[in-house]
């Protein structure tokens, strides 16, 4: 190192306590550690740095060495450092444990708190549901903890044993030279504990499945395939860790009569020929009921005509869509002998000329020939 002062690196007084500079360091090393800064070596160099500084000051003997006499006063104490503090590569193990007596409970804690899982649950609505909004009450089996053990997962009258194969830390650590590596505990699953005496109602799992129902809030406007979560539905955590969500993906059963657009809904009134030739008022069906709407005479069919505000509303807002209404003429299949005879005196004395659409087409049929 150049020689920096070592309360200066860590950010710390020179009166600094033992816990002020341990948590100074902790803040440090948290924030230039190589697993957190891969292929930096900017940040590698200040770790390795502030891990020098706290090796001497969170030392009595060395700190008392090192204000009385500086770095000299260290390296004559054994402590050892690169630049003005030659490092002894076997003082990394003592080092070592160091950074791991500050992180080791963190780090430990972590994996020992284990967050509970997210749970998933399809829910079906119906098409007025989804324009309107609506609770809807779903019962689910999900894990829920044991209350005969409590969580524990141990038998009553007996409890977990701490893990031999990491010192109930949760976690195993490997030295690879100046670094310390930890890595969850295989034996125990991360947990710091084993179960010898297995619950009979949950099998040591401390967690048992039961069901339950749950209120599904659906907001008016939601869209197919929308997701709504609700906090701490899921799996409970392990060891005061929160519990996980449940997701409910929202799928809309399809309408008999009406599909959505946007935030407006379509849909086909079928009517006669008379209704389009002379013109009527109908009644058409809405998400609300049936409202009358006129046809006026000359109706062509495929005409779509548009209702105001009868729609979805947007998503958390008031505004809502319209409803789109497309009318077609039906041709009747079967008729009697006077219905044919009344058409064919209508079309003799209708003519070809009261039919623009069908005289354009075979004009362009014509043309086509000449």
């Amino acid at each position: 190192m150049d020689g920096r002062d070592y309360y200066e690196l860590l950010g710390v007084a020179r009166d600094a306590s033992t816990e002020e500079i341990k948590k100074a360091y902790r803040k440090l090393a948290i924030k230039h550690h190589p697993d957190q800064n891969q292929g930096d070596a900017d940040a590698e160099r200040k770790f390795k740095e502030i891990s020098e500084a706290y090796a001497v000051l969170g030392d009595a003997d060395k700190r008392a060495r090192y204000d009385r006499f500086g770095h000299l006063g260290a390296r004559d104490g054994g402590a050892g450092g690169p630049g003005g503090y030659p490092f002894d590569p076997s003082d990394l193990g003592s080092m070592g444990e160091i950074f791991s007596g500050i992180f080791g409970d963190l780090l430990g804690a972590r994996r020992r708190a284990q967050h509970g899982r997210d749970l998933r649950y399809d829910l079906e609505i119906k098409f007025e549901e989804a324009a309107f909004g609506a609770e809807k009450n779903v019962r689910l089996a999900r894990p829920v903890t044991c209350e005969t053990c409590t969580g524990t997962g141990a038998r009553p009258g007996t409890s977990p044993e701490r893990c031999r194969a990491c010192n109930g830390r949760g976690e195993v650590r490997l030295q690879q030279g100046f670094f310390t590596i930890s890595r969850g505990c295989s034996a125990c699953g991360g947990t710091g504990r084993i179960v010898t005496s297995p619950c009979d109602d949950c099998a040591g799992r401390g967690l048992v499945q039961r069901e339950e129902e749950l209120v599904v809030r659906i907001p008016a406007g939601i869209d197919d395939g929308s997701v709504r979560s609700i906090k701490g539905g899921g799996e409970p955590g392990r060891n005061g860790a929160p519990a996980g969500d449940l997701h409910v993906y929202v799928r809309i059963e399809p309408h008999p009569l009406f599909t959505r657009v946007g935030n407006d809904v379509a849909c086909t009134v079928p009517i006669s020929f008379a209704q389009a030739a002379l013109g009527a008022m109908l009644d058409v069906p809405t998400l609300e009921g049936k409202v009358k709407m006129r046809v006026p005479a000359g109706t062509q069919s495929a005409t779509t005509f548009r209702l105001r505000n009868k729609g979805f509303p947007t998503l958390g807002g008031t505004v809502r869509g319209d409803q789109l209404v497309s009318v077609v003429v039906e041709v009747p299949e079967s008729l009697t002998e006077r219905q044919r005879q009344l058409i064919a005196d209508l079309a003799a004395e209708m003519g070809e000329e009261v039919h623009p659409q069908r005289k354009t087409f075979l004009d362009k049929l014509r043309s086509l020939f000449e």
